[in-house]
């Protein structure tokens, strides 16, 4: 089945043609039809297979006949997260450009009077998060009564972030006849509770068994400490085929730290964080998709939507607290039927988290033995140098006692005691270039335990 036997108009085939698609995935085989009978549509789709364009491409021919009045947007598009509107926005202007669709978009951490003056104009399309969205409603900026379509996307994550609140607000004042489109990589009883009631008879389907992974990700347990998660990740990445990586930590203050320890072992490294402003996080986001970087150390709040070609592999630095999250953040890797390789980062802690991901996805995931941050053999041509900043070296158990006090007392001149190197950072990240060269005193006769 192609494109062309979905009912698709000749200029949006045109369109999708010069985007280099020819066939569409399950989730678009399904979808789309319904979308354009008007039939309100339940979609049980893990990401990766392409649903945004599921409701993207319909939409644009189904909005190809009307008028707009200004504002009241003719559709409506709900989205979690800033990144994932600014997403779906690009899907509009790629698809839609042999139609005369006008669009807005309204997320936070931008200004509004730009946002505000589209509205006064009048839009074919919508694409919101529900916070700003509420914010000018109540503001008075806009109107919903002229809203015959709408999508919420990402559902499930809606309600992971405490918006079904706000969804239920907002399906209140649109029209009560309207279509409306519920896309979830999972259904649980709230997203079931909200879609009996504000969806009427629709249409249901599921391209995957609710929370599965990937078949194309080839996925693993890395075994390590908390103190050697750094080192084994470097290893990782020099020893790995890394085209792409993004690297998903639980906290927005890990995020920035190991970014900061990349960047100073020279590794073309960003960050993107929930502290960030929008246009700072859209810098990070345009410096990876044009390469100016390969690897990009996030937060949760870009784990789920993210569309980036290319991605070769994901990197759980963190075990994540919530199975489902786990397959969104490996979900960014191994999409549009290539393959991909995400590596889980566990901890004696972790044991549980594990057995909770395990569990919904129904398969066990192989455990590996960590790699070493070794830049030598074994790394690729591509790999950085290693960094040559002095640091204890780690003692061999067939080292002569003598010359092992000998280093001892060279690393520790004053005889200080030793302090084991915190959890959150090794020693190489935090140790200054300049070093103990000097003789070792006479008196010095002892050294670190």
């Amino acid at each position: 089945m192609s494109f062309a036997d979905l009912g698709l108009s000749d200029e949006l085939l045109r369109a999708v043609t010069e985007a280099g698609y020819s066939d569409p995935t399950p989730v678009q085989k399904q979808a789309i039809p319904s979308v354009l009978m008007m039939r309100d549509l339940i979609a049980i789709a893990q990401t990766g297979t392409g649903k945004t364009a599921a409701f993207v491409l319909p939409m644009i021919d189904v909005l190809g006949h009307g008028r707009t009045r200004a504002m009241m947007p003719r559709s409506l598009i709900l989205e979690p997260t800033r990144e994932l509107a600014a997403q779906v926005a690009e899907n509009f202007e790629k698809y839609g450009k042999y139609h005369k669709l006008s669009m807005a978009l309204l997320i936070g951490g931008v200004q509004m009077g730009d946002q505000v003056k589209a509205l006064e104009k009048g839009v074919d399309v919508l694409i919101a998060t529900p916070g700003r969205l509420m914010d000018l409603f109540e503001r008075g900026k806009i109107l919903l009564t002229g809203c015959n379509l709408l999508v919420i996307d990402e559902a499930d994550r809606m309600l992971d972030m405490g918006f079904i609140p706000d969804i239920e607000n907002i399906c209140t004042k649109l029209p009560a006849n309207r279509q409306t489109l519920l896309f979830s990589a999972t259904m649980p009883p709230p997203i079931k509770k909200l879609a009996d009631k504000f969806l009427s008879n629709p249409k249901t389907i599921e391209v995957a068994r609710p929370a599965t992974t990937n078949t194309n990700i080839a996925q693993f347990l890395v075994e390590t400490e908390t103190r050697k998660k750094r080192e084994v990740l470097r290893g990782l990445l020099r020893t790995e085929e890394v085209n792409t990586a993004i690297i998903f930590c639980n906290r927005k203050t890990t995020v920035r730290e190991l970014a900061t320890s990349l960047k100073r072992h020279r590794f073309l490294a960003g960050e993107i964080h929930g502290d960030m402003d929008q246009p700072s996080r859209l810098k990070e986001l345009d410096r990876f998709k044009s390469g100016e970087i390969n690897i990009l150390v996030a937060s949760d709040v870009a784990a789920r939507g993210l569309d980036v070609k290319g991605v070769s592999h994901v990197f759980n630095f963190d075990a994540p607290w919530h199975p489902d999250d786990y397959v969104h953040r490996i979900g960014r890797t191994g999409r549009a039927g290539a393959t991909g390789r995400a590596f889980t980062f566990v901890t004696k802690d972790d044991a549980e988290a594990i057995e909770n991901i395990e569990k919904l996805t129904g398969q066990k995931i192989e455990r590996i033995k960590p790699a070493q941050d070794d830049a030598g053999a074994g790394a690729p041509p591509s790999a950085e140098p290693r960094d040559d900043r002095p640091r204890r070296r780690a003692r061999s158990d067939d080292q002569p006692k003598s010359a092992r006090k000998s280093e001892d007392r060279t690393q520790n001149p004053r005889g200080k005691k030793a302090t084991r190197p915190s959890p959150a950072a090794s020693k190489a990240d935090t140790m200054p270039d300049e070093g103990w060269n000097g003789p070792v005193p006479a008196f010095l006769s002892f050294g670190i335990e």
